[in-house]
């Protein structure tokens, strides 16, 4: 059976953690905590799940470390490129309006929320089932996923960082086989999560395998993939060598011929 309260006592802490860290950001009209909040709080619930709400069977210890191993590689990440950016440019009109700060502080929270309630679920459920056939298939999914997000960062990092490629669009690496193979993996690694926790969720909880179509919908529909090729239609539109780049690359899945 099912102890709902955990799950939604941990679901409320993600919230609570954004919207007090909204008070110093609106304050100090910054964004630069923001990333490093998102993944403090998935390490914060994760720890929690484990050691305090949830139970040892290994199952839960297995989600909590791919979680951490994910939310500490991905904060690092995020927080060194805004540090050596100077700021976030999404959040240039945003942290000047009280109400869109908030409201994207509290998107943030239902980022956490529903792209972890799957692994959550699974983590805090009293239902026990040994590791098998599911357990196998998540963790393989999850560690392709996840190398496919690090290499892909690295490289289009590495791309930004030399100044001959300055105002230029990587196309090269992995992002010569797709446009956002960061978000391939993302999506990948959180589907690894959702079956991984498949075999201890019952009733109405499987409704949280429905996280990695969230992940995904966010990535493609939402923010992401949408806003990323909007910008670079407009600094790149013109130019033959994208067109000719969009025509052959998928925007995410690469072809298998």
């Amino acid at each position: 059976m099912f102890e709902p309260a955990p799950f939604f006592q941990l679901a409320f802490l993600a919230f609570a953690v954004q919207w007090l860290m909204f008070i110093p950001s609106w304050i100090f009209h910054t964004e630069k905590y923001f990333d490093l909040t998102g993944s403090l709080t998935y390490i914060t619930l994760s720890l929690l799940a484990m050691f305090v709400l949830g139970n040892d069977d290994p199952r839960t210890i297995l989600i909590g470390i791919l979680v951490l191993i994910w939310a500490i590689r991905l904060g690092s990440f995020l927080y060194g490129r805004v540090s050596y950016a100077g700021e976030d440019r999404r959040f240039r009109k945003i942290k000047q309006s009280f109400p869109l700060l908030l409201m994207v502080w509290s998107l943030q929270g239902a980022w956490v929320t529903v792209t972890f309630s799957a692994g959550l679920a699974a983590m805090t459920s009293n239902l026990y089932e040994p590791l098998g056939i599911f357990s196998a298939v998540g963790v393989l999914l999850w560690i392709t996923g996840f190398a496919i997000e690090v290499i892909a960062d690295r490289q289009k990092s590495e791309f930004r960082n030399n100044p001959d490629n300055q105002d230029k669009f990587i196309q090269t690496g992995l992002w010569a086989y797709s446009r956002h193979p960061n978000y391939l993996g993302e999506i990948m690694l959180w589907t690894g999560i959702a079956v991984l926790a498949l075999p201890v969720l019952h009733d109405w909880w499987y409704l949280t395998l429905l996280s990695p179509v969230w992940v995904m919908l966010l990535l493609t529909r939402i923010s992401g993939i949408r806003l990323l090729e909007q910008r670079a239609e407009k600094m790149w539109g013109d130019d033959p060598d994208y067109q000719e780049y969009k025509t052959k690359t998928p925007v995410l899945i690469p072809k298998l011929s």
